[in-house]
């Protein structure tokens, strides 16, 4: 192999390694008895899953503000249009954007501060399908989960087809909502916290919904764990 040649495969090599070695795999499983649509934002759009799926998807070192849910009651025609009854995004099957409450929401951002994987479960979006959202890899090994009935015990001023809404959605005040200065717990952000403790329940509910992995983990997602 000529030097120009050898010094160009050597570099697409180097640059296939570093890409496997830092990229992170998410694997999302559908435990749940049907149908759900996995929306994954910024990476990877969305897919139908039927029960017992599952769809890998490989997420690019530094990656921030990253999304995975599940969409329910959804049709789409052959062109991937239509529409869902919880978690839509805009009427694409491919998600481009964030979906529409309520929606159980997988979150994360990869290689931040000290080369850490921040990633939670958040109720700040309201509630439509239970989660599990666990490392697999790199000796990280605490888990969360969100698999209470919460659609089943979801107060009468929350409650919508096929989830249950966060308090900002029905009422849109700051004390819900969070769009200015601090806030604090109300009755309804406890209801989420007490059935699922790991979750955020509000906007400022960081302390103890932020779970840390070292950067370059895999993680899986199931839906209905």
């Amino acid at each position: 192999m000529s030097l120009p040649r050898r010094f160009f495969f050597l570099m697409a090599l180097s640059f296939t390694f570093t890409t496997a070695v830092h990229a992170a795999r998410f694997d999302i499983t559908n435990r749940c008895p049907n149908t759900v649509w996995v929306a994954s934002v910024p990476v990877g759009g969305g897919r139908q899953l039927n029960t017992g799926d599952s769809w890998s998807v490989d997420v690019p070192e530094g990656t921030k503000g990253a999304r995975i849910w599940a969409r329910t009651g959804c049709n789409f025609d052959g062109s991937g249009r239509g529409e869902c009854q919880t978690g839509d995004c805009g009427g694409v099957l491919e998600c481009q954007g964030y979906g529409r409450a309520p929606n159980t929401l997988a979150e994360y951002g990869l290689n931040g501060f000290n080369n850490l994987d921040f990633f939670d479960i958040s109720l700040v979006d309201g509630f439509n399908v239970p989660m599990e959202f666990s490392p697999t890899s790199n000796g990280c090994s605490r888990g969360i989960s969100c698999s209470a009935d919460i659609n089943g015990q979801c107060p009468a001023e929350l409650k919508t087809d096929g989830g249950c809404n966060n308090p900002c959605t029905v009422y849109k005040s700051n004390e819900y909502c969070c769009n200015s200065g601090s806030c604090s717990a109300t009755p309804l952000s406890k209801f989420f916290k007490d059935r699922c403790p790991d979750a955020y329940s509000y906007p400022q509910d960081d302390p103890t919904s932020t779970f840390t992995c070292p950067g370059g983990t895999n993680y899986k997602v199931v839906f209905c764990p």
